[in-house]
């Protein structure tokens, strides 16, 4: 079954990030402590987690466990062994035998044996399917524990960039406030935003190191475990709904396919279920040897069965039941296969939505309010506006940033739950349901 994986792919480098309007805003990391979020890596990532989740691990152990169920049905069963002996006169015990043993078999008629190695067996593909199912969601997850990572790595980011932009600034206005060019309230007011800051990044700091945790929780690695600097893949292109979509989903989606699997679990009971009200027949042999010489004296060959006619009624009800059943299951099917077509109508919705934001952020309004930061610093150092025009163009570029970055994060967790919808999973996923990406953009901001 495919993967979810596959949405990683749309690493090519981050999207347009506007420029930082930092005099000398603090060098990033050294590019060796960054890793983009590619598919290899991710791929990496969800084969350490299959093998070290508890989750995955109980899953596999329940369709081991389902396995040997399987093997464990029985074609024949025990037989019965029986010994006894008869207290009576001496003349009778030795004309009829006082030593009697034997022993009884019961038959493997009316394919029964077969029947509930059918039974077995759909429970272990049921047990798969699960198994399969409960790893897709959590790569799922940790595809989506990725991207929060990632924006809380680039909010950190710019946090920095900020704060290293307000640290010049306020050694700048200092100078001038020295030298009688701005006034103490101005001072005053960029000593404020360079505090403030600075405890907001904190604040994202400790969030990273949460989201980090996260992590390294699905990864079943130490809590506190180091990780690199993530970087968000460039935008996504458009997905558009349509019927292939949902063709994709009601084919592949792989919970449908447990409840499939489940449904033919079911109908395998049914038929066991009716075969049960065939009688069982037993074959079995009994010998008698009289202790006095212990020689033979007779021999009987036994046939027995219930009489399943007693309790037809009961036994109706057994199929009844295990028929109703099947009919739940089926139904539960065609709920699910009607939320799940919903649902990728509503993702495709919001995956739209994210783009357009992310579009809007990077090529109209961070270019703007940089344009809008640049003409304030510059009418403040020849006094033709006052400061807070600064402060407010710095405040709209800041703010356009991590709103572009937040829109990113969301297309692509919103692309991981299209995916796992879909079931798709290869190289080729992305451009099966349109979301390509695109290339790195030639805007992206750079810090100077």
């Amino acid at each position: 079954m495919m993967t979810i994986i596959a949405v990683m792919l749309l690493a090519a480098g981050k999207t347009g990030m506007a420029q930082a309007p930092a005099a000398a805003p603090a060098s990033p990391p050294s590019a060796t402590n960054f890793i983009q979020l590619t598919s290899a890596y991710i791929n990496q990532l969800a084969e350490e987690m299959r093998g070290r989740h508890p989750a995955i691990q109980a899953a596999w152990a329940r369709t081991n466990a389902a396995a040997a169920g399987v093997r464990a049905v029985r074609t024949w069963d025990d037989p019965m062994v029986q010994l006894g002996g008869m207290a009576a006169r001496e003349e009778m015990r030795a004309d009829e035998g006082d030593i009697m043993y034997g022993i009884e078999q019961k038959l493997p008629l009316f394919s029964k044996p077969r029947f509930a190695r059918s039974v077995a067996r759909a429970e272990l593909w049921t047990e798969m399917a699960n198994a399969d199912y409960q790893f897709q969601v959590l790569r799922r997850e940790l595809a989506k524990a990725a991207f929060r990572t990632a924006l809380a790595d680039e909010v950190v980011v710019i946090g920095q960039q900020d704060l290293a932009w307000l640290e010049t600034m306020t050694r700048t206005m200092e100078g001038k406030y020295r030298a009688g060019e701005a006034t103490l309230v101005e001072t005053l007011l960029l000593q404020n935003e360079r505090s403030k800051r600075a405890t907001q990044l904190e604040t994202d700091r400790d969030r990273l190191t949460h989201e980090r945790v996260s992590l390294n929780r699905m990864l079943n690695r130490e809590l506190l475990s180091p990780w690199p600097t993530l970087e968000l893949p460039s935008l996504a292109g458009p997905v558009v709904y349509g019927s292939r979509l949902s063709e994709f989903a009601l084919k592949y989606e792989p919970r449908i396919e447990m409840m499939r699997r489940q449904i033919k679990q079911a109908e395998a009971t049914v038929a066991l279920t009716r075969r049960q009200r065939l009688p069982d027949v037993n074959a079995g042999l009994e010998a008698r040897n009289y202790s006095g010489d212990g020689s033979f004296r007779q021999g009987v060959l036994l046939f027995s069965m219930p009489i399943p006619w007693v309790n037809s009624g009961k036994y109706r009800e057994d199929v009844n039941r295990d028929e109703a059943k099947l009919r739940a299951a089926e139904s539960d099917l065609q709920d699910y296969e009607l939320s799940v077509r919903e649902e990728v109508h509503q993702l495709t919705v919001k995956i739209d939505a994210a783009r357009r934001e992310a579009l809007l952020y990077r090529d109209q309004i961070i270019p703007r309010s940089q344009s809008a930061l640049e003409s304030a610093r510059s009418g403040w150092e020849a006094n033709r506006s006052t400061f807070r025009d600064v402060l407010d163009a710095r405040r709209m570029l800041l703010e356009g940033r991590l709103m572009q970055a937040r829109a990113i994060s969301e297309q692509y967790q919103m692309l991981s739950e299209l995916v796992l919808c879909c079931g798709l999973g290869d190289l080729e996923a992305l451009s099966m349901i349109g979301a390509q990406p695109e290339g790195p953009s030639d805007d992206k901001a750079k810090p100077k």
